[in-house]
């Protein structure tokens, strides 16, 4: 390995989306930017870790199967969506090796063994590695949501990015179930303003924003509930003096919704 990897919070868009045609074209924005992700790397990461929006557990869990499942966490899709697989292996080794990082800070966390890739992880990586010839695994959220301790969990897994990890926070920068539509419109558009302007501030300024993420304009409108956007504290917390950089953007998607993706080194 001779860089560092490059981190990232992504917007994963809506369910199984790559499987379907219809609902593929319309996150076509969203596609391309995931194929120039894997394009712009510095090289192929040696393994792939997600923190997904729909994984979450009171103390923290490191996916530690050789060949995890899958699971099929999304409702009143075609049967066909319930049969895809995405047959990445797991990283076993280097679930061990966050283990370490993590319970060296003080982070109390467990390797989980039976944990499947839920679409968070298996949608995306469909698309940035369609052979599936990188390693991925993941690792849960903690239920609580508390943002020191998702930065505290990304600081303490930087050193993966100097062995070859490419780590990705993978939710939405807009997410409120019951608003998709033009409803979404005026809320994600500020939500993702504000987001866009904390995320150019110095290093520590950012931080201080991003831990106060709920003083922002519509905040509790565009994440009821923060599940989708905690994976960024993840992401920024294991390149916390990086730069920035938005690498996807959309306006008007499922009707009304303003989403951004962003990379950090």
């Amino acid at each position: 390995m001779n860089s560092s990897m490059p981190t990232y919070f992504i917007s994963h868009g809506g369910g199984p989306w790559p499987y379907l045609p219809k609902m593929r074209a319309v996150f076509a924005n969203l596609e391309t930017s995931l194929r120039k992700m894997v394009e712009d790397l510095p090289e192929k990461p040696k393994a792939v870790l997600m923190i997904s929006g729909h994984w979450e557990a009171d103390d923290l869990q490191i996916m530690a199967s050789e060949k995890p499942p899958m699971v099929y966490d999304y409702h009143g899709f075609p049967p066909e969506t319930y049969e895809v697989v995405y047959p990445a292996p797991g990283a076993p080794g280097l679930a061990q090796k966050a283990l370490t990082l993590l319970t060296a800070q003080g982070i109390t966390a467990h390797l989980n063994t039976d944990q499947g890739f839920d679409h968070g992880t298996f949608t995306p990586m469909e698309i940035m590695y369609p052979d599936a010839d990188v390693p991925v695994f993941q690792i849960s959220l903690l239920r609580s949501y508390d943002p020191a301790d998702h930065f505290a969990i990304g600081r303490a897994l930087a050193p993966l990015r100097d062995e070859g990890v490419m780590i990705v926070g993978s939710g939405l920068s807009f997410h409120n179930l019951r608003m998709f539509g033009p409803a979404a419109k005026a809320p994600s558009e500020a939500f993702d303003a504000w987001l866009g302007q904390a995320l150019e501030k110095p290093a520590e300024q950012r931080t201080a924003a991003l831990l106060d993420w709920e003083s922002a304009p519509y905040a509790r409108v565009c994440h009821k509930q923060e599940d989708h956007l905690v994976p960024l504290f993840v992401a920024l917390g294991a390149a916390e003096s990086g730069k920035a950089t938005r690498i996807y953007h959309d306006v008007g998607l499922m009707g009304g919704v303003t989403a951004s993706s962003y990379r950090f080194d």
